[in-house]
Order: structure tokens, then C-alpha cells, then sequence
């Protein structure tokens, strides 16, 4: 798999909100892991990273401005501004990332990028919208599906899906519907090899 020089990194709502415990049972505990390493790579190699927070407008969201919520994981925190590459903080406060403050569509196409590689939380809220969005757009997305992770969610009509089958859907989704490339982490670091 060959990853652009200049491939962008969007790195979605990872924040400190997310342990609250609030949002129920999670799959897949290696997404920090798999997260840190592509940023990782990203910074080692000069390409450019777009860190994305949620700001939550609903009361008492853990993810509301001025909560410790808000903020990013730690992991992440600490490698805000690490990079040799550009890098952008957006906020937004609905699901896309391309709804935020500053615009990402004209920071990315001012850059001459074309390529994304989206991660974070959650798959199927956020990350599944930008890439979806992304995709839309016309830039090639790529979605690492193991360098992310949702919840159990509730919907209508008395149904509920476990965090993995809506994992499993979103990817089927995307991919299927050619909004995006499913891929692995491992996929993306060997497309990134010097």
C-alpha cells in the first residue's frame, strides 16, 4: 500500500471524556497502542497531523470546553507539536471534522494534500462521518480500523449492537460503499517504511 509523502493524519476526539465511563462497554484495547504509532510515524516522517476535538454543546457531556473531559488523552497531549511536519488542532462540535474551526477542507487542499488516514474515537460516530465526508470530497481515505474504537449503543425499536458489530458494520459500510479504504494499522506503518 503506498502512502503519500504528504498523507494527512486526522486524529479524531481523543479525549480524556471518553473514560468516563458513561459511554458503556468499548472494543478494541489496542487503539491507543496502534493510534501513538501512527502518529508516531507521521511525525518522524514530516507528514502532516490534524488533531480534532470534540466540544461538546450538550449539558453535561464529558466532552463539554472547560471540563477535564475535553481534553486530549495524554498520550496524545504529549505529542501535540512533536512533529517535524505541519500539524492543525480543529474543533468541532458536530460529528465531521470537516464542520470545524478552522476549516479542514481548505487547510488540506492549501497544503496539496489528497490522501487521509483517519483514526480515533468513535468508529462509528465521528470517524465513519469524516471519512464518509472525505470520501465525498474526493480524497483517497484510508481507515485503520484497528486504531480505533466505539461502544455497545442502543437504537430504536428495541435494538442494540455490541461495539464490534457496528465496528464490523461501519468498516463493511465504508469499504463496500468505496467511501474509504478499511486497512490496518500495519498496513499504513509498512506503506510509511523508509
Amino acid at each position: 500500500m503506498e502512502i503519500e509523502e504528504n498523507a494527512a493524519l486526522i486524529v479524531v476526539d481523543v479525549q480524556k471524556g471518553f473514560e468516563s465511563g458513561s459511554w458503556g462497554r468499548r472494543d478494541n484495547p489496542e487503539a491507543e497502542g496502534n493510534m501513538a504509532a501512527l502518529i508516531d510515524r507521521w511525525q518522524e516522517t514530516g507528514r502532516p497531523v490534524v488533531f480534532v476535538r470534540h466540544d461538546s454543546r450538550q449539558a453535561g457531556s464529558p466532552l463539554a470546553p472547560g471540563t477535564e473531559g475535553n481534553a486530549f488523552k495524554d498520550f496524545v497531549e504529549e505529542r501535540r507539536g512533536a512533529g517535524a511536519g505541519p500539524e492543525v488542532l480543529v474543533t468541532k462540535t458536530v460529528n465531521s471534522a470537516f464542520y470545524g474551526e478552522p476549516d479542514l477542507d481548505a487547510w488540506l487542499r492549501g497544503a496539496g494534500i489528497g490522501q487521509l488516514v483517519i483514526v480515533g474515537i468513535q468508529t462509528n460516530m465521528c470517524n465513519e462521518t469524516t471519512a464518509r465526508m472525505g470520501g465525498n470530497l474526493g480524497y483517497d481515505v484510508l481507515f485503520p480500523l484497528d486504531a480505533m474504537h466505539t461502544f455497545d449503543l442502543a437504537g430504536p425499536f428495541g435494538w442494540a449492537r455490541t461495539a464490534e458489530e457496528l465496528t464490523r458494520a461501519t468498516a463493511v459500510s465504508l469499504h463496500g460503499g468505496r467511501f474509504a479504504r478499511v486497512v490496518t494499522t500495519e498496513d499504513v506503518l509498512e506503506g510509511t517504511a523508509a
